[in-house]
């Protein structure tokens, strides 16, 4: 199983996810697009991700993965909680949609070995989405800098809110400075990936995704300080560099973090904290406080929660909360305990990141990229296999149930002379 080379087309799969986690709603296209005609490509996607996994892995085969386990029963959960309807027959259907992908990433886990085989799918697949919506800002930057979202970049060619796009630059910015350092890809195949990653991500003024980036990437890159000398220069001159910004460019970095809201505004977080508020103190019976309504579009009276605690609260439950709590702390005690690597640095930045954007972002409660970034840092999490099949394995182990075999005796000399006489 673990010695078994991972095939082309779990490359596939794992894009096919990404483009189901891309959400149907956002801002308006260049080319409207519906959005049922949205929600059919991004759910055919995850029919056909969970169609060509099975046909890869038809008998079967997985591997044993506390993450997968604790996401299954968060869709016990979600069953439980969505049977009742409150949250009409649409709960129903996103508990399908979150069956398809647990199951997917079941069939996956066959080929998680600790490996970066499945961070440079992940690179891959959002740089093409990043591809997307700077081409949208080509094509018409009006469309992609709308006055409705205060200027910020959004997707013109496929719905993609500022959030959304800063999350996937930062994600792919991470990862490729960490393959950089870990000496996983050139210089020039990096900067290709960052430079207009770094572009879209300062214009979509998007803090979480920002601080999340720098956060998870300090972390990440101390768990490699005292085994990796480019990882020291590395954060030497992250340093220097953010101490000379911080100097130098503090007024236009204070005006880009505050995108010209005013303090009270800031200090509600966008308006964020009037909706938790009143949901917090929305009465419940104690089955929904247990369980909650059902899975829903991570709204409360109309707007959204953009907490990803607050949001499972609301869909899932008490329960849900300990389930989701749980995948963060078994993924980051596992991280801890694997001895300093590039693998264990790009797991950390992904926990560490998911865990920060928790805060202001909804979707570890349901199918997203949150959850596929997650599932990423326990496949770099997985321990490889021992005795991997190999060619010459056979030959290298001793065979214990070999017939006895008794050695032959080697033959006297006879001297001529003595041939001679007895012939005679």
């Amino acid at each position: 199983m673990a010695g078994d080379r991972t095939p082309k087309i779990v490359g596939t799969v794992w894009g096919l996810l990404v483009l189901n986690t891309l959400g149907s709603a956002g801002a308006k296209t260049i080319v409207p697009l519906p959005r049922s005609l949205i929600q059919m490509v991004t759910m055919g996607a995850l029919v056909a991700a969970f169609t060509l996994a099975l046909t890869v892995n038809l008998k079967l085969r997985i591997r044993a993965s506390a993450y997968v386990s604790l996401l299954t029963l968060l869709l016990v959960t979600s069953v439980i909680s969505s049977a009742n309807l409150e949250s009409g027959f649409g709960a129903l259907f996103r508990c399908a949609r979150l069956a398809l992908f647990v199951g997917t990433l079941w069939l996956l886990s066959r080929w998680w070995d600790g490996s970066t085989t499945f961070v440079r799918h992940h690179i891959r697949m959002y740089f093409a989405v990043l591809g997307l919506v700077a081409a949208g800002l080509i094509i018409s930057p009006g469309a992609a800098l709308p006055d409705l979202y205060g200027g910020r970049l959004v997707g013109a060619l496929w719905p993609l809110t500022p959030p959304q796009i800063g999350q996937y630059a930062a994600v792919i910015i991470g990862l490729t400075v960490l393959l950089l350092l870990g000496r996983r890809t050139d210089r020039t195949g990096a900067a290709v990936v960052i430079v207009p990653s770094l572009v879209l991500l300062a214009l979509t003024h998007t803090r979480t995704a920002t601080l999340g980036l720098v956060i998870g990437l300090t972390l990440a890159i101390g768990s490699l300080i005292l085994t990796s000398a480019a990882a020291r220069r590395f954060f030497t001159w992250a340093v220097v560099c953010a101490t000379v910004a911080a100097v130098g460019f503090a007024s236009v970095l204070q005006a880009w973090f505050l995108r010209g809201q005013s303090k009270e505004n800031f200090s509600s977080l966008t308006g964020r904290a009037k909706v938790w508020d009143a949901l917090l103190a929305e009465p419940r019976s104690t089955g929904e406080t247990l369980f909650g309504m059902g899975l829903g579009d991570k709204s409360f009276g109309g707007l959204p929660i953009d907490n990803s605690w607050l949001a499972v609260y609301q869909e899932q439950g008490l329960i849900g909360v300990c389930l989701v709590a749980a995948v963060i702390i078994v993924l980051g005690g596992i991280a801890l305990l694997r001895p300093p690597s590039l693998e264990r640095a790009c797991a950390i930045f992904l926990i560490s990141y998911c865990a920060l954007a928790s805060y202001t972002e909804a979707g570890l409660g349901d199918a997203s990229p949150y959850l596929l970034h997650l599932a990423l840092a326990a496949s770099l999490l997985a321990a490889p296999a021992a005795n991997a099949a190999r060619p010459d394995a056979a030959a290298a182990t001793p065979a214990t149930d070999a017939p006895d075999v008794t050695p032959e005796v080697p033959r006297r000399r006879v001297p001529q002379w003595a041939r001679r006489t007895e012939l005679s």
